[in-house]
Parts: C-alpha cells; structure tokens; sequence
C-alpha cells in the first residue's frame, strides 16, 4: 500500500456535487482525492466554442444527419448542439439498458453536466420535505427544511444566485444578487395571476448568475453573466456557475487536491473486519489498469444513476448484493421531473413594445396545487416555466443577393408568444428501478446499468390537472390562440433522476441516514441526486449542493472526532 494511494478522503465525480465536497474537504486541509471517469476539462482551456460565431460552425450550430442517427438518445437534449456537443456522451461509447425506454443524458469529463446545466435554483421548502409524512408517497424524509436552511445560505453566497426576495411560502427566500427583469407580457401575466388567484405566483426565477461584482467571485476570478445565453460552451467570464470555474479551482488552490480524472471506479472496498470501507477500486480508462486508493471517508458523488451502479457493484462477503443492501432496496424507488406537457399561445397587446437583450432565464411559477391541503385525485404537484418573446418577421425568399436583401428588410416584428412547460413531481416507486446487467459488461469489464422507469397513471392525471389550469390562467390573461401538447418524451430527457439510495429513519426501509451516510456502512456518504427520497417540483441542483455541503463539514467534524 503506497503512501501515494492514501487520502484522508476520496470524491467520486467531479462534477457539482463533487467539487463542493473536495471543497470542504480541502479547506478544512484534508488530503484529498477527487476521482473523475472522464477526461479533464479545465476552465477557459477546455471551452474550445465559447467565442466563435455563428458562421465560424461547419453546420451553423446543427447535429450533422449521421451523428444524429447515431445517438438517437443524446440527440433529443436540447443542449446537444454542434457548440456543446463535445461535452456530452454519445449513445455508442457508453452504452446501458432499456427494459423501459428512458433517455439517460450525461457528461463525462470533470466538471460533469455543471458545464451544460440549465441554471436555475430554487430552494426547497418545509412542504416539500413534510410531503411523504403528509401524503404516504414515499417514506418520510430525516431533515427538514430547517435543516438545510443554513447550508442553501452557505452555497448561494460562494455560487451566486440572482433573484427576487418573493416573500413566496412555496418557494424560500435565499442570498440573492439583483434579478433580470421581466418583460412587459410577462409582467401583464404577473398581474393578471394575482388578481384572480391567491394560491398563484409569478416571479422571476432565480438562476446561478453573477449580476454583482463582490469579493467572494474576484477571489475564484469570476466575472458578471453577459447575457450571451450560450452557457452550454462553457463561460469564458465565469458568469454562471460551474465547478470548473468556482469548486475545483478552489480546492486546486489549498494544496490538499489530488485531481485524477480518466478513472472510471469499479467498486468501494469493504473491509469486514472494521466494518468500514477503506478504499476505491478504480480501471484507468485509457490504459486498463486497475488501481486502488485507499481513505478513511468516501463520497459517492458519481451522479445519480450512476452512483447506484458503483454501489449496486461494491460486493463482499458483508453485502453480496451491493454496498448497503441489506433489504434489497437499493437500486428502487427512483424519480424523475415529467416535462412532458406544455401550453403555448398569442398575446395581442402591448404592439408598441419588442424585446431587447438577453437574460439566462424567465418567469417561474411555483407549485399550488396539493400544498395546504389534498385538493386533486392525483398526489403532489407541479411548478412551471412561463416566458414571452416576439421575433422579425423575415422574408427569406430568393437567392443570392435577393435572399441577403429580403432578410435585412426584416423590419416588423411578429405577434407576442408565450409558452409554459410543466414539472411535475413523479411519486417514487419500487417499480421504477436500476439493476446491473447480470450477462453485459462495458469496456472496463463493469456491468452495465438496466434503467427501468416509467409514467403512471399520478402522471397522466397531474398533466391534465396542468393543461385545465394552465388554460384557465391563459385565458384569464386575454391569450389568444391556446395550444396544449403531450410531448410522450420518455423519462430522463428532464436530465433530473432522483433516488436509488434513499435517505430515511430506518435501516430496513432507506440506504442513508440524516447525514447522508450509509446506515450499515457509516463512513460512506452520498449526496448527489441518488440520496433523494422524493423530488418535489424544483430543480434539484441547489438542494443536491446545500446538501453537500452540510454533510461534508459533518464528515470533517466526525473524523476530528474519530468517531469514523
């Protein structure tokens, strides 16, 4: 055992979970091992689109036909465009089980899909973590909002987070920069919502944006959001947030990080003499080679299904079934966010106006239906995008100069339009699980993952819940022309699967405790998207970040304590 294999702790995944772990770890001068499966990207370096023009792409920005029917899967994101498209898994190279049709998007290099993430972070609130007591979907979560309060804090000042203080019960208040403002359709939206419902709000989202110049982004060498709204390539000011350009820059800076990516892990060691794992099995993935490091604290940050793969792989003697199983659960109730419904329409005031600039996001309306009470025939709820825009009508008849000279003729704008689209909260269930291939292996001799999740009948009824309101809310506002639509996406293209290695009070009914350690193994913790006993309405990220942070600092004062 070489004293160059020896941390005080390993990360698996250097994506955002990951990178605040190795954060907190190395602030707080513990030697640590931050383990990615793909390829380093370092920060500006590694972002070889994020300055071109639009001409300067071979296909103007489109998937080229044949890779497109290539990745069938990866294709269907929407950030999967020839600007980003290097920072995603093709179909081919990393291939999986379907016994139910599921679209698993990912990123395989350091910093994750931190890099190609959507932005948007809303907290959590009492609600939703009090849902599975309330309803008897899922079992109850260990920690409250309280709980968590403090560490979304915590997160939202190194992040940043731009918003509005809303004063929203649904929808927590945080440390937010100024916020982007909403345009003038969307502000008739946002009064027309308040004066006919008192359950119902429109605000602004709030997005990991820097609109403020404050010291703690001059320390990681971040710079304002510009609104070029092509985040996806990577920011060369650093305005949104990765953990390319704030986490492992940071941790990088300490001296305590040992950064090794193109390691793809296999397996947590177990050793059943102290009934403690002790190390991380990882195969190199350009030579094969297999090598093993050892620590005395290991987060599993690898990203939700995957996290479930390693642990489903990490067998012994003491868990021939996967590290923590004891009851066969783990692998189960995983969730997702239905993104499958959305409502478009017209507005026909406000002519005089047109919109101009960017911004990195729109309006938000949080979740109202089931909060207070049980409203509906269908458990939980939905929150929803709202946003208006209003485009040149262009001609673009003709050839040549007769194209060129109809195009920048382009002088009327187009009626007002308006969208929403749904996410809603799906119920976990034992039905929805991932299992390991039991005749399949990849490259690296690992089994493959079998992804097993669908719709149900929660599902169907919460769309058409959405369709009937979103209607009403439309119509109330004065929109013409309404259109609802089912897009029958499969599950995952919302890229926001939740559960598998579940918190909980009791061993026989959860992997983790309130701590995120696992019941039977307490000095692995994990804290990415697989911890989650539900996954409410909001995006994820932030909660998965706070939650990080909170059981990392845990972790450090635990091992002070040698208490693991």
């Amino acid at each position: 055992m070489s004293d160059t294999n020896n941390f005080d702790a390993i990360v698996i995944g250097a994506g955002m979970t990951g990178g605040w772990a190795a954060k907190e770890f190395c602030d707080n001068g513990l030697k640590t091992l931050l383990l990615e499966r793909g390829r380093n990207v370092q920060h500006i370096k590694d972002y070889p689109t994020t300055n071109m023009l639009p001409w300067e792409f071979k296909h103007r920005g489109r998937i080229p036909v044949e890779v497109r029917e290539e990745n069938p899967v990866v294709s269907r994101c929407y950030a999967f465009r020839e600007d980003a498209m290097h920072f995603f898994v093709k179909d081919k190279e990393h291939p999986y089980g379907q016994p139910k049709p599921f679209d698993w998007i990912r990123g395989y290099q350091v910093g994750g899909r931190s890099i190609m993430w959507a932005r948007q972070t809303q907290r959590w609130s009492n609600y939703d973590f009090e849902g599975p007591a309330r309803d008897g979907f899922a079992v109850d979560w260990p920690i409250r909002y309280d709980d968590l309060a403090p560490w979304y804090s915590y997160v939202e000042k190194f992040v940043g987070i731009s918003g509005n203080r809303d004063g929203v019960d649904t929808l927590p208040d945080g440390e937010f920069l100024k916020a982007w403002d909403l345009n003038c359709v969307e502000q008739h939206f946002q009064k027309s919502i308040r004066e006919n419902y008192e359950d119902r709000h429109v605000i602004y989202a709030r997005c990991a944006h820097i609109t403020e110049n404050k010291e703690i982004f001059r320390q990681q060498g971040r710079g304002p959001c510009q609104g070029r709204n092509i985040c996806q390539r990577g920011c060369p000011f650093g305005g949104y947030f990765n953990s390319n350009s704030a986490l492992i820059p940071w941790a990088e800076k300490t001296g305590n990080l040992t950064l090794r990516p193109d390691s793809v892990v296999h397996s947590i060691l177990y050793d059943e003499t102290s009934g403690k794992a002790i190390g991380v099995r990882i195969i190199d993935r350009l030579t094969k080679e297999t090598q093993e490091y050892f620590a005395r604290i290991i987060f599993v940050n690898a990203g939700t299904l995957n996290s479930n793969l390693i642990l489903l792989n990490s067998q012994s003697d003491r868990f021939p079934n996967g590290l923590g199983n004891d009851h066969g659960i783990l692998g189960k109730y995983v969730a997702f966010h239905n993104y499958r419904a959305r409502i478009s329409a017209e507005h026909p005031g406000h002519k005089e106006f047109a919109p101009e600039g960017g911004r990195p996001t729109s309006a938000y309306i949080p979740r109202f239906r089931n909060v207070y009470r049980q409203e509906t025939d269908f458990l939980r709820g939905y929150a929803c995008t709202f946003g208006a825009y209003r485009g040149l009508q262009t001609n673009d008849e003709g050839f040549g100069e007769t194209l060129r000279n109809n195009l920048l003729a382009a002088k009327e704008y187009g009626p007002w339009r308006v969208g929403s689209g749904m996410m809603g909260e799906t119920i976990p269930k034992e039905s929805n699980f991932v299992s390991l291939d039991a005749e399949t292996k990849d490259e690296w001799g690992i089994p493959i993952l079998n992804i097993s999740m669908d719709y149900d009948e929660n599902d169907e009824k919460m769309i058409q819940d959405f369709f009937e309101q979103y209607t009403e809310m439309y119509e109330k506002a004065g929109f013409t022309n309404i259109r609802t639509s089912d897009s029958k996406q499969a599950p995952g293209l919302d890229i926001h699967e939740m559960g598998g290695v579940r918190m909980g009070h009791d061993p026989k009914t959860s992997i983790l405790n309130k701590w995120h350690q696992v019941h039977s193994c307490p000095n692995v913790f994990v804290t990415d998207g697989a911890c989650m006993t539900s996954v409410s309405t909001q995006n994820p990220s932030l909660t998965f970040m706070a939650m990080t942070a909170r059981a990392a600092n845990y972790a450090i004062d635990q091992l002070k304590k040698e208490e693991i």
